[in-house]
């Protein structure tokens, strides 16, 4: 199991563009603002794998985003009263996760079609981060969903 945090605030991948360059498909991310994030990921996950092989069976990926409240939500008391529990807003966790996803792909694990379970969680909390977790599935486990 490989667990790691990263500090900063999490940012959604954009829409992906393909075009052709010299008979080559080339596919780029839309946002900008999305770069900077899946560096910060990147390391994170070098750090975390300290040198190891890529992961090459089939995974596990739990992803927990904290993102900052709206200066509007808080007082001179902390949080108001008025303040939504959850971040219900852009950006959706699928976008989130999917800029997480691309940004292991190399890093991590070979190719993120070796995910086969995850779960995405997104809360207000500070600092704003990323709590993620990756666990290989054991044959063990991939016999008993076969045999479901």
């Amino acid at each position: 199991m490989i667990q790691f945090t990263v500090h900063g605030i999490p940012a959604p991948a954009g829409s992906k563009r393909a075009f052709v360059v010299k008979g080559r498909a080339v596919v780029t991310d839309a946002s900008a603002k999305s770069r900077p994030w899946k560096a910060l990921v990147a390391d994170a996950a070098a750090q975390a794998m300290n040198g190891a092989q890529l992961l090459r069976g089939p995974l596990c990926l739990s992803i927990v985003f904290h993102v900052p409240r709206p200066k509007g939500h808080i007082g001179k008391h902390g949080v108001r009263p008025s303040a939504p529990r959850f971040p219900a807003v852009r950006p959706d966790v699928d976008k989130l996760s999917r800029a997480v996803l691309d940004a292991l792909s190399g890093v991590l694990y070979i190719d993120d079609a070796q995910i086969v379970e995850k779960t995405v969680a997104k809360y207000y909390g500070e600092p704003a981060r990323a709590e993620i977790t990756v666990r290989e599935l054991a044959e063990t486990a991939q016999q008993e969903l076969s045999a479901a």
